[in-house]
């Protein structure tokens, strides 16, 4: 058949998206596959095309193109309905007109399904099933015509159009083609999902199943059959048989109501079914979403698309035997993808730890950092199979995640997973190595802390020192310049073992001096004698209120000091408060900004430029490239009317708490056997924790400032490799792994990088729309989101971990990018996680909710630190609450009550 606009299912161009859409080149490729795909054509996007300039139709479309993600619904509702009626006006071209009729006189006039496929849907990581329309059972020319505009006026629904501004898809250049099939009549019709989409299961496939045509339950009228089958022991694990009591029908005769009982599916049907789901799958190597008819006992497929919500597998590893995966974001607060950059400095810096312990470390094949939806997972597998890892993956868990927590002791019950491994005598004696240099340095920590806290930090500055010179001593040629980057970087983290052993002793003897504390006011409360005081474990907390020496508290207090200044001074407080943060950005780079605040902000730069939201990702932008977040931040602070509430303020309310609290539980132990020794012993462990406690923060301080070096020099080669042609773009490197910038820098002209880039930016842009990252996940897909769940009394309480006690009650301010809080003073603030580039809206907010974190995770630690009330792993926090509610927030028995 030869045509302009219509195109076989056979034909290679009805494969192309820009041509057939999503759904059309998906049932061409089904076809020409050899899967039982309805007979049909598709009418090509040239011809939506044709009919939008034939009848002048650019101008109303433009509204669309035009609006922003916040337009309002129904502003995009009218715009709509102004773009559909001119359509549904509107004729086609003669010619159009002419080769769709003749096709449907040519094919003997069938009953038709006409489906719209647009070339943004049925495509990874997006999720546009439902948008356009369907239409059944369509007969004759002039209702063909009809449903065919129909479907092109479908693409401009306000639900469409609000769908793609939210998620960034371009609109200038969309088009739909429309699918004309044969109608199926058949008997039994639903949907197969090829993997569970509600655990994650892929050995596991779910069908949906009714009588007619299946659009009563696509559309969800009907209540259908459910069957859930094991593909792996060939089972059927569940049958639910639904009600059935509405019916599509077509041609055929309707069935009679005793059957809207039955089992619509026989048995043996469902696994000749499931072998068919098999195959679409095994043809897109990705679950598929598969809508389906039976008919005269053959099955047809009427459409398949990826199942979007599942979260994807680690590539190349077997479901089986069961691997556990722990999410490296639920510890760092960083839920966004992390560039090919950012992880390879991120597992040659876990190198370091594992050649610390005595191991060999290769970056290129090593299991115990894995990726998958371009995120970082750790394999804590080998730890669960010993008896000790069993012990000490939980408690552990229990102060950094403790809703991760509950996920892994429920797994710990299956077979597979409980196993007992061994310790090997190899593995002891390795354990053994590190841990004894360790406690010694953490008994010479406490017998000299100044003094050791000084020289440790001195070595470490030393270092980074180091690592600027031979940055600033490499080549000038681009390439060879990578080259030089590339081994730098290997060769900083194969030597940093030293230096890491310093970093580790410092946290540690902060934290054992914590626990020490700790067990002591625990047997204080558990005995009560002497002088007990009130709630001895919040006395411990307050220890921790306003720690010095933490690079992240001083951080916050030199911005506030920096609003101060600003506030005082007339012009430069007109200028910040008068002009948007990203304009105040750009002049600060240009050097028009006031002198007072270009000079304070120049002085902050210096040293806390490098860090930045989501840090942790060397591939990440820091403030010294764009300082436009710090604007932000200093608005919020000149709001700040309220000087009893100023942060450097509470910080020294909080210093005098924690001598307090020191004094208190000295007194509860002074009058009992021993006392002033017990006594005393408090009192050296207590100003222990305020000498090394604060340092928790520095180690993480010391890598991004390194991390953001590679960084700079990395840019720096990608602008002059942009310059040269070489790259499009400055940051392209970012998107390749160190082997593959050497392999570059060697060949420097091979196309293949253009396209790999690319490749790998679409693949980041798309994780960047996940909503929701698992806390924990297994190898055979399941998936756990949850948070800590509690009695609700009807939906009025949330319940999550308590981590800073306190009572607040306020209105909430849901918060997902720091960089648009728009935090009011004393709002409690709801959000995913955090990182330190969080920390000085703290400084702002009443409370904390987190949905992600334990007692011992940044954002909890820093709230104690503050005095701030918080409550973290809280269940969907920022999808339950709203801003503007009200709540009470009780951070020492983790219990929110929502208030209206």
């Amino acid at each position: 058949m030869s045509s302009a606009y219509l195109l076989p299912f056979s034909s290679a161009e009805a494969l192309r998206l820009d041509q057939s859409g999503g759904k059309g080149a998906n049932l061409a490729r089904l076809s020409q596959a050899g899967l039982p795909v309805p007979p049909g054509v598709i009418l090509s996007t040239a011809a939506y095309r044709a009919f939008v300039q034939a009848n002048h139709l650019t101008q109303v479309l433009a509204e669309a193109q035009s609006a922003a993600p916040e337009t309002p619904l129904q502003i995009l509702e009218e715009i709509s309905a102004r773009i559909r009626a001119q359509f549904a006006a509107a004729a086609l071209p003669p010619d159009l007109e002419e080769e769709v009729c003749g096709w449907y006189r040519q094919a003997g006039r069938p009953r038709l399904a006409v489906r719209s496929s647009a070339t943004t849907e049925d495509l990874p990581g997006l999720s546009f099933a439902g948008q356009q329309d369907t239409f059944l059972n369509i007969e004759g020319e002039r209702e063909l015509l009809q449903a065919v505009k129909a479907c092109w006026s479908s693409l401009w629904t306000a639900r469409a159009i609000s769908y793609r501004l939210h998620h960034d898809v371009p609109q200038s250049e969309l088009a739909l083609a429309v699918i004309l099939q044969s109608m199926v009549e058949s008997r039994v019709a639903g949907v197969m999902f090829t993997a569970n989409p509600l655990s994650g299961a892929r050995h596991e496939v779910v069908i949906n199943a009714a009588f007619g045509l299946g659009d009563a339950l696509v559309s969800g009228r009907v209540e259908p059959d459910e069957y859930v089958v094991d593909v792996n022991a060939q089972r059927l694990l569940s049958k639910k048989l639904g009600a059935k009591t509405a019916q599509v029908e077509g041609a055929m005769p309707a069935v009679a109501s005793s059957m809207t009982v039955s089992q619509a599916l026989p048995d043996d049907e469902i696994f000749r079914l499931v072998e068919l789901g098999k195959r679409i799958e095994a043809i897109y190597e990705f679950p598929q979403d598969i809508e389906w008819a039976w008919a005269g006992g053959e099955f047809y497929i009427l459409q398949s698309r990826p199942i979007t919500s599942l979260y994807p597998l680690p590539r190349g590893m077997p479901a089986r035997p069961l691997h556990v995966l722990f999410s490296f974001a639920a510890v760092q607060g960083v839920f966004e993808p992390i560039t090919p950059f950012g992880r390879e400095i991120i597992v040659r810096f876990f190198g370091t730890g594992a050649r610390l312990l005595g191991y060999r470390f290769d970056p290129q094949n090593q299991r115990a950092l894995i990726l998958a939806g371009e995120r970082l997972w750790g394999n804590v597998t080998p730890i669960l199979h010993t008896r000790l890892g069993r012990r000490v993956v939980p408690a552990v868990m229990e102060f950094v995640e403790p809703s991760a927590r509950q996920w892994i002791l429920k797994l710990l019950e299956e077979p597979e997973i409980g196993q007992n491994t061994p310790i090997r005598l190899k593995t002891r004696l390795h354990l053994i190595r590190f841990a004894v240099p360790l406690l010694g340095n953490i008994l010479l920590n406490l017998i000299a802390p100044d003094r050791r806290r000084q020289a440790a930090m001195r070595r470490i500055e030393a270092i980074l020192t180091r690592l600027e010179e031979e940055l600033a001593g490499l080549p000038q040629d681009p390439s060879a310049k990578l080259a030089g980057l590339v081994n730098l970087i290997n060769g900083f983290f194969r030597k940093f073992p030293g230096g890491m052993r310093r970093l580790l002793a410092m946290v540690a003897s902060g934290v054992a001096s914590l626990n020490l504390v700790r067990l002591i006011a625990a047997r204080v409360a558990e005995s009560g004698e002497g002088s007990t005081p009130q709630n001895p474990q919040r006395r411990v907390l307050e220890l921790t209120r306003s720690l010095p020496h933490n690079p992240t508290t001083e951080m916050d207090l030199q911005l506030w000091a920096i609003a101060r200044a600003i506030r005082q001074d007339e012009r430069a407080r007109s200028e910040v408060e008068s002009h948007p943060s990203r304009v105040l950005a750009e002049m600060y780079r240009k050097g028009t900004l006031s002198p007072l605040t270009a000079s304070l902000l120049a002085g902050f730069l210096a040293r806390y430029g490098r860090r930045g939201l989501g840090e942790i990702d060397a591939g990440r932008p820091r403030w010294n490239e764009d300082p436009a977040p710090l604007f932000d931040l200093l608005k919020t602070f000149l709001r700040m009317e309220d000087d009893a509430a100023a942060p450097d303020r509470a910080y020294a309310q909080g210093q005098a708490i924690a001598e307090s609290a020191i004094r208190q539980l000295c007194e509860a132990v002074r009058h009992r056997r021993a006392g002033w020794l017990k006594a005393g012993l408090v009192r050296f462990l207590a100003s222990r924790v305020r000498a090394w406690m604060g340092l928790r923060e520095y180690p993480k301080f010391f890598l991004v400032r390194a991390f953001g070096a590679f960084r700079e020099v990395l840019l720096q080669i990608g602008e002059e490799m942009r310059r040269q042609g070489r790259l499009d773009q400055a940051d392209d490197l970012i998107f390749l792994t160190l082997l593959e910038m050497q392999r570059l820098a060697e060949n420097p002209a091979d196309p293949q990088w253009r396209g790999l880039i690319a490749q790998r930016r679409a693949a980041y842009a798309c994780e960047m729309q996940r909503r929701q990252v698992p806390r924990v996940l297994l190898s055979d897909g399941r998936a756990f989101y949850a948070g800590i769940v509690g009695e609700s009394e009807g939906g009025q309480i949330l319940w999550g971990s308590p981590v800073s006690p306190g009572l607040v009650e306020g209105h909430v301010r849901v918060v997902t990018d720091p960089r648009r809080a728009d935090l009011q003073p004393g709002e409690i603030m709801v959000c995913p996680g955090t990182d330190p580039t969080w920390t000085p809206l703290f400084l702002t907010a009443g409370g904390l909710i987190m949905e992600m974190g334990g007692m011992m995770t940044h954002g909890a630690v820093v709230a104690r630190e503050y005095g701030l009330p918080a409550v973290v792993g809280v269940d969907q926090a920022t999808r339950v609450l709203r801003t503007g509610q009200r709540v009470r927030l009780d951070g020492s028995s983790g219990r929110i009550d929502l208030l209206d």
